[in-house]
């Protein structure tokens, strides 16, 4: 049991962010009796177990541990590969054990790997096992009838039977640089396809991607730390230079190979791939400009390829979770950007209009498609904050999830596992509906914090921007106008104003320290509409900058807001907004923390820059424009000097450490005054506890010492 003694950053790093100890990664089985999921102990218990938990028709419903990796590894310490690790970065997991698994169409046999091997788990049963595989094992995968396990180990794509027998290659790479089975780099960084390979529905067959990146560039990341240890080589496709060359074959088992044929040359990107009973395999290929792409169908007897549906957007497209997939009756459903809306589409005909934002597609039903969604611009009345699941067919739009909240769900069998976040309550609430009628609950073991927060939901400005506001525990408006911090993270795929308790527990945790604490989510972030999201086309640096300051300034007139002591932090593209804020708006913002900022637009990758910049090779004075550390970058007055924090993991292979190192030596060129913290052995993510906790501790120290509060 948590002392209460306990400081918050030092819960907040030992708990992972309140993560550890919560359910998650579930599915239900096809006939509706188990629902399977990870979790761990406790609330401090980094190691992830799989679970079961039954659902008979006759009687009550049970959690039982089927797989437990402190058993199956006999107390051994889990070692990971270099490949596992940079899998786990791209998905931002921090956590040991089991992290991920896949399981058979019936979900009875689940597959996952442990410390670099391949483990099945009879469902049913409740027993776990390794399966005799070289090694290390990244991603098994168990066919749908469950007689075989695909896997990756060095590149190769294997197979080998569930008993452990007849283990073979597939596929072997065919260069140093090439690797079967597994997702390139922006592949898994930024499409949100973490996979390489797919079994087909029949089991005899399977798509596998090929990559080869040799024709990317090398970085190399070394630890100045430990200058006795030799630099990692990471390939990394920077905006403007060539991404890794990904081609797609059908592999029998039986040794039969053939290619699959589209126009890698026009539509170089394999953003998404779909292999169900209900039709061909589906493929979703992107232009590299990101403003056409195609959905194509493949025929497993040549490999050939025909366009199911195409589209094009002057700006951009977005890939979503879920789609594109083949409905039961064979029409094609996806999420499209039609009329100034994003809309669900099922063939030609699309079923949802304004009023809803569309996220992802839950699951396709047969005669339904859940989904899920927020507020569209036309809605009847604003849901700050939220996101909820419905029901979709041609005779209408039903809500499924209720109450205020952040809502997602899994469904099959006629069960559904509602998983609802809310802002009263920390932690989540996992609810079993069989029919529509709650049947279980799935326990959050996560810790309850020693503090709770107490988002202010709210509109500001003109544009309506969604804000959260937090004031200290205990404020009176007696007190006075307080010294702002502006928390944002503020840009693409980034929605941190939410209806839930647990995302604004660190805001909630600086507001106490004497700060009324300001999270805005501006043009840029999701949940809005496509226009919004698109309006930072070649433009996001004066454009987020600008709604951090109208939200800002539209908020003080109903909130103790001291404008005259700003101050604004941020991670990754909030330590990138940050940094725009002091620089280029030194009359509104008077100090930041700058952490893993993206300062020099040119070091990220292609999929994600190109998207909102162009080729920067066609648009360099767009680059310029939105870099952090040129002529314009700097434009703030020279008089009005801001106290600036840039905090930086030095192994960061995502946003590397030179972004921060150009700033500083742009800012030291410019005579600009400022505190660089590096941070040795850390990542994009802070997963150390000692290192995450002094982080929050010296954010606070900065911000009141360069606000004049240390007094």
């Amino acid at each position: 049991m948590t002392s209460q003694k306990i400081s918050f950053p030092r819960q907040h790093a030992r708990t992972m962010r309140f993560s550890l100890g919560a359910p998650r990664a579930f599915t239900v089985s096809p006939d509706g009796e188990r629902v399977i999921f990870i979790r761990s102990e406790s609330g401090t218990d980094r190691v992830g177990r799989l679970w079961v938990l039954d659902l008979p028709k006759d009687g009550a419903p049970g959690e039982r541990v089927v797989a437990d990796p402190v058993a199956l590894l006999g107390g051994s310490q889990e070692r990971l590969s270099a490949q596992e690790r940079a899998r786990r970065e791209r998905s931002r997991e921090g956590s040991s054990g089991i992290v991920g698994y896949a399981v058979d169409a019936a979900a009875e046999l689940a597959a996952f790997a442990l410390s670099g091997k391949v483990y099945v788990a009879e469902l049913r049963a409740g027993t776990a096992r390794a399966l005799p595989v070289p090694g290390p094992v990244i991603d098994p995968r168990p066919s749908p009838d469950g007689r075989h396990v695909a896997y990756v180990s060095k590149g190769e794509l294997r197979v080998v039977g569930a008993e452990g027998d007849g283990d073979r290659a597939l596929a072997e790479p065919d260069g140093a640089n090439v690797t079967y089975g597994l997702a390139e780099f922006i592949a898994a960084e930024e499409m949100k396809r973490s996979r390489g390979f797919w079994w087909s529905p029949q089991s005899d067959r399977l798509l596998v991607a090929r990559v080869d990146d040799s024709p990317v560039q090398r970085w190399w990341i070394s630890d100045p730390a430990h200058p006795d240890r030799r630099p990692a080589e990471v390939a990394y496709p920077a905006a403007g230079t060539p991404n890794a060359e990904v081609r797609l074959f059908l592999m029998g088992l039986d040794g039969t190979r053939t290619e699959v044929v589209w126009d890698r040359a026009r539509h170089p990107y394999l953003a998404q791939v779909h292999w169900s009973s209900n039709g061909a395999p589906l493929l979703l290929v992107q232009a590299r400009d990101q403003r056409g792409q195609l959905f194509l169908a493949v025929d497993t007897e040549t490999g050939a390829t025909r366009t199911v549906h195409a589209d094009e957007d002057p700006v951009w497209l977005e890939i979503f979770p879920g789609v594109p997939a083949w409905a039961p009756d064979g029409r094609l459903v996806r999420i499209a950007d039609e009329g100034g809306a994003r809309v669900l589409a099922v063939g030609d005909r699309p079923l949802t209009g304004a009023q809803l934002q569309l996220q992802a597609v839950l699951d396709i039903g047969e005669s339904d498609v859940l989904v899920s969604a927020s507020a569209g611009e036309e809605a009847a009345a604003p849901e700050v904050g939220e996101s909820h699941v419905y029901r979709v067919n041609e005779l209408g739009v039903e809500r499924v999830s209720e109450g205020v909240g952040v809502h997602s769900a899994v469904r099959a069998g006629g069960v559904t596992v509602m998983v609802s976040r809310v802002p009263d309550r920390p932690g989540a609430r996992v609810e079993v509906f069989r029919d529509g009628k709650p049947v279980a609950t799935v326990a959050d073991r996560s810790e309850r914090p020693v503090l709770s927060a107490r988002p202010h939901l709210t509109e500001g400005g003109a544009r309506r921007i969604p804000c959260a506001v937090l004031l200290p525990e205990g404020y009176d408006e007696s007190d006075g106008p307080l010294p702002v911090l502006m928390d944002p993270y503020g840009g693409p795929h980034g929605r941190r104003v939410l209806a839930a308790h647990t995302p604004h527990l660190t805001s909630q945790w600086f507001a106490d320290q004497g700060f009324a604490v300001v999270v805005a989510d501006g043009r840029g972030t999701p949940g809005r509409s496509p226009g919004w999201e698109k309006a930072i086309k070649d433009d996001m640096a004066h454009v987020v900058v600008d709604d951090q300051v109208e939200a800002l300034h539209a908020l003080a007139d109903r909130f103790p807001l001291d404008l005259g002591r700003v101050a604004i932090r941020g991670w990754s593209f909030g330590g990138y907004l940050a940094a725009l804020a002091v620089l280029r708006r030194p009359d509104v913002f008077h100090a930041a923390v700058v952490g893993a900022p993206v300062t020099d637009q040119r070091l990220y990758d292609t999929h994600y820059t190109e998207r909102y910049l162009g080729d920067p090779t066609e648009q360099p004075e767009v680059y310029a424009r939105n870099s952090v550390i040129t002529d314009e970058g700097l434009s703030g007055a020279a008089d009005q000097v801001r106290p600036m924090m840039i905090v930086h993991g030095l192994a960061d292979d995502n946003v590397v450490v030179a972004h921060s190192l150009r700033l500083s030596s742009a800012l030291l060129s410019a005579g600009r005054p400022h505190e660089v913290l590096p941070l040795s052995g850390v990542t994009h993510m802070t997963p150390q506890e000692q290192v995450a906790e002094n982080l929050l501790l010296l954010q606070v120290d900065f911000l009141k010492r360069s606000l004049g509060l240390d007094g």
